[in-house]
């Protein structure tokens, strides 16, 4: 018999569903048998909302976009009271909504530094303690924190982004020994993954092929990393062959920080 993950009839929550990684993980979601929930700041008829639901009805499953700034603590509220309303409770909340802050340590300003600590960091406390009563009520319910490899090495230029990603170390840490074992909470750390942000990134270069080529050397499995890979492993994380996974954050980067050195 094949291994087999295995989320049918499960509630998925996930923020962040109109791009990158989000859109991965609503997808896998739903192909493991999950419905799903999903979040941004777009309108309900914009084209990542729309590629959203698309995404999740063709894994045969239903979806429920709720237009909503993870920032707003009321907006987050309305996400979880509307998908509580739908399919009365969650099973799984994944808290991935979040965006680069890179503005180095000395020109930081004082409203960078707090439009950084409110998107990513203080959204997923924010998240958490919202679905909390649904989560415990399930008895097995499971959080997933989305952070970056980031957390655990950086590069000048990338503060304050970093900062709040290894503070996501310890919320993961925090939030697990707290509401254990109702609630079990992993982190996961991506490292460069394959996203239209990312290949702007690369369109910065006077040569962007070369650039990629360059980056993917870097990593000792020879490619980036996709939104799919991310979203199974999400999958796999809130199914019972993850059960004695809780209180960690798995850093999945290719190989990337194994390398000591640039070559």
């Amino acid at each position: 018999m094949s291994l087999e993950i295995n989320l049918q009839n499960k509630v998925a929550l996930v923020t962040g569903v109109t791009d990158g990684i989000g859109q991965g993980i609503a997808k896998m979601m739903a192909r493991a048998g999950c419905v799903v929930a999903g979040c941004g700041r777009s309108r309900p008829d914009s084209d990542g909302a729309q590629k959203f639901s698309e995404l999740v009805e063709a894994e045969g499953q239903e979806a429920l976009y709720v237009q909503a700034d993870v920032t707003r603590r009321e907006d987050l509220d309305a996400l979880v009271k509307a998908t509580v309303s739908k399919w009365k409770g969650i099973d799984v909340a994944v808290s991935n909504a979040g965006a680069g802050v890179f503005k180095g340590v000395a020109g930081c300003s004082e409203e960078d530094w707090q439009a950084n600590l409110d998107l990513n960091f203080n959204s997923h406390w924010r998240l958490a303690q919202l679905t909390k009563p649904y989560l415990e009520a399930k008895g097995e319910g499971v959080l997933i924190i989305i952070g970056s490899n980031h957390a655990y090495s950086t590069i000048p230029g990338c503060f304050p982004y970093s900062t709040t990603k290894a503070g996501l170390l310890g919320l993961v840490q925090s939030i697990a020994i707290e509401w254990g074992p109702r609630v079990r909470t992993v982190g996961l750390a991506p490292g460069f993954i394959d996203t239209r942000q990312n290949k702007k990134w690369f369109g910065s270069f006077p040569d962007p092929d070369q650039e990629r080529k360059r980056t993917e050397q870097l990593h000792p499995v020879g490619h980036l990393g996709s939104v799919d890979e991310m979203g199974a492993f999400c999958a796999f994380l809130a199914s019972p062959y993850a059960g004695f996974a809780t209180g960690t954050t798995y850093l999945v980067d290719g190989g990337r920080s194994a390398l000591m050195q640039d070559s």
